[in-house]
């Protein structure tokens, strides 16, 4: 029997994985959301933060690449990329904790505890199998994916993205893989970091076919949203999946200082809520949340808070 039948992963951890100002990723976004969950939460239903071993990290980052991490987070010197992903003392542990509070939530779902997780810090779906990307310093996505195929047996799962930046460190790393289902929702590219995830990407080789791109154009609102929802809910019934992973990055509602998109916090959500019902038809409910980006603090608390809500009606 489930203890209940979602809970939250969050604590005084979720908010080391700051990158220093002027950065858009800092913690305002984050105690923003704090404030406003304190006044609603119930205490049976949140979980702590967990730390995320090297040797899990490296179920999909390459050994060289968690080493390079763990020197520059020893001295905060430098980038981990090109220019995006500053470097910051203790930055090793702090993606560590984002890593580990994603795989504590599959834990959670797939020894019963509970059926839906949220961690609303998670969700870093730019970095690369051999390097940082985008703000992301470890994919927990890619980690996670990795993590219920050895330990739990999982094969074919489905990985939902609606930040509005194109997932692009999940996309390529499974882009061949057939097993891993992808329907990725975001900002056209030609207007918006990564600059990827064209509607003609469908997956390479044996994959082909098993990847859907839903490329939005900038101003793009609920009404976009929710016809991409109705296009993913078709593509998902042809598959045969046992766990969604759902990327709900808020940087598409309205207002979000680096992006384009307009959707409403209630048309976002009944996006959430599509998914979660889909879970409940399609692979028993299971389905683990991240928080993904958004840098505007009062979207990522109102965006955030409707998850959760979503999740407690439920």
């Amino acid at each position: 029997m489930k203890k209940s039948e979602s809970c939250i992963i969050w604590g005084e951890e979720s908010f080391l994985y700051s990158f220093p100002d002027p950065h858009p990723m800092n913690r305002r976004r984050l105690e923003s959301f704090d404030s406003e969950f304190k006044k609603s939460a119930n205490s049976n239903n949140v979980e702590s933060p967990e730390m995320a071993s090297y040797e899990e990290i490296a179920l999909f980052h390459t050994k060289r690449y968690i080493d390079l991490v763990i020197e520059k987070s020893k001295t905060g010197e430098g980038y981990l990329d090109y220019g995006d992903t500053p470097a910051f003392v203790g930055c090793y542990e702090a993606a560590s904790y984002v890593v580990g509070s994603a795989l504590k939530g599959v834990k959670l779902i797939m020894e019963d505890k509970y059926r839906r997780v949220f961690v609303p810090m998670a969700g870093l779906h730019h970095a690369r199998r051999n390097s940082a990307g985008g703000f992301c310093i470890f994919n927990d996505i890619g980690v996670a994916v990795e993590y219920l195929r050895k330990k739990y047996g999982v094969k074919n799962i489905l990985y939902v993205d609606i930040d509005a930046h194109h997932g692009d460190g999940v996309f390529y790393e499974y882009v061949d893989d057939p097993y891993l289902f992808i329907a990725d929702v975001h900002e056209d590219g030609r207007f918006l970091y990564p600059g990827t995830g064209r509607r003609d990407e469908r997956g390479e080789g044996q994959a082909f076919g098993t990847k859907l791109n839903i490329p939005l154009l900038p101003g793009a609102g609920d009404d976009e949203l929710l016809l991409a929802f109705e296009e993913i809910k078709n593509f998902a019934w042809e598959t045969k999946v046992e766990f969604i992973i759902l990327q709900a990055g808020v940087d598409g509602i309205s207002g979000d200082p680096i992006t384009h998109l307009n959707y409403s916090v209630e048309g976002y959500g009944r996006f959430v809520e599509g998914i979660v019902d889909l879970a409940n038809q399609i692979c028993d409910g299971k389905i683990i949340i991240l928080g993904g980006g958004g840098y505007n603090p009062e979207n990522t608390k109102n965006g955030w808070m409707k998850v959760w809500r979503v999740l407690q009606e439920k």
